[in-house]
């Protein structure tokens, strides 16, 4: 009876220990887009019934979660958004751009944004970063933040419909900075896309002082006493030599782009030259830091991309020099 006992609480105390060991804390499913302000944008009004605008009819075959999972111990609140049909899909991690509540992923986002990669077949997970909607700690633009990314193939491998041998990581702007470091802490990633990213944090402060006094030195701890070590570990451009020759690299950027000057890209390609690092970059004439001018083509080259090493298997491209 005794063995019996040991053996009881031993088994329970398995089973605490295993559920306890769950990154994924809460998967809600959000079913009442009808009630949001962006309800009224996706929709139109035919003969008094509200129905999907045409481009928007995707919304009909995805499901959309607002999620939180533990990273360093922290509750970190973000979203996933999959197809409805039944089936495992490759998995695109997003990665916002922004600070704080400036670029905060909204269901808006969720809907539109996340929504449209998903509908394509893929399961898309996005972060808010801790600190931020919610999530506990504090951001740092680029620090221990970047767990909260590099922790979720991890919070993935929870998700049914997730197949997480086929993974690519998408960010933009202070997301593209993001995904250029997790990506030299990462080797789960076979394919990337980055959109108007910060690739040279010393340039950023250049052009945008107020970069500096509004946000680097508020969010990064220590920034003055350590400011050239913390710019140097937020800038890709100086240790481009540690990525990956596995991972090829989608660069995206316009060329009227105040935000984040066309110039980070283009240098950080020279530097992926150096190395042999494969990497295609695309500069739009006329793009803002959104690239909104070139809204369709952009999301037919990232799907392209993604398709091609995540659903396709491509053979990476031959770095090597080469031809007649």
């Amino acid at each position: 009876m005794n063995y019996c006992k040991v053996f009881f609480f031993i088994l329970i105390g398995t089973f605490i220990q295993a559920q306890n060991n769950h990154l994924l804390l809460e998967k809600n499913l959000i079913t009442n887009i009808e009630d949001t302000p962006i309800y009224n944008y996706l929709t139109e009004d035919i003969a008094g019934t509200r129905h999907w605008k045409e481009s928007f009819k995707f919304m009909d075959s995805i499901k959309i979660y607002a999620i939180s999972y533990l990273s360093d111990g922290l509750k970190v609140n973000g979203f996933l958004v999959m197809p409805k049909q039944t089936g495992t899909y490759p998995c695109i991690i997003y990665n916002r751009g922004g600070n704080r509540d400036f670029g905060a992923l909204k269901i808006a986002q969720a809907a539109i944004f996340l929504g449209e990669v998903a509908k394509e077949g893929y399961v898309v997970i996005a972060s808010q970063y801790r600190g931020n909607a919610g999530s506990e700690g504090q951001e740092e633009f680029g620090g221990k933040d970047v767990n909260d990314v590099t922790i979720l193939p991890e919070v993935l491998e929870e998700i049914e419909e997730a197949d997480t041998q086929r993974i690519g990581m998408y960010g933009w702007s202070r997301g593209g900075m993001m995904t250029y470091i997790a990506l030299t802490k990462m080797n789960n990633i076979k394919a990337a896309v980055v959109g108007g990213a910060i690739s040279d944090s010393f340039s950023t402060i250049k052009d945008r002082p107020g970069m500096e006094t509004g946000v680097l030195a508020e969010l990064i701890p220590d920034y003055e006493e350590n400011k050239d070590i913390e710019l140097n570990k937020r800038s890709a451009v100086k240790w481009a030599d540690t990525f990956s020759k596995h991972v090829p690299i989608l660069m995206l950027h316009g060329n009227a782009d105040w935000r984040v000057k066309p110039e980070q890209s283009l240098n950080l390609a020279l530097e992926f030259e150096k190395y042999r690092i494969p990497y295609r970059l695309i500069i739009f004439e006329g793009g803002d830091h959104g690239i909104t001018e070139y809204r369709q083509e952009v999301k037919n080259q990232v799907i392209n991309w993604f398709d091609r090493y995540l659903k396709h298997n491509e053979p990476l491209p031959n770095m090597e020099y080469h031809g007649k």
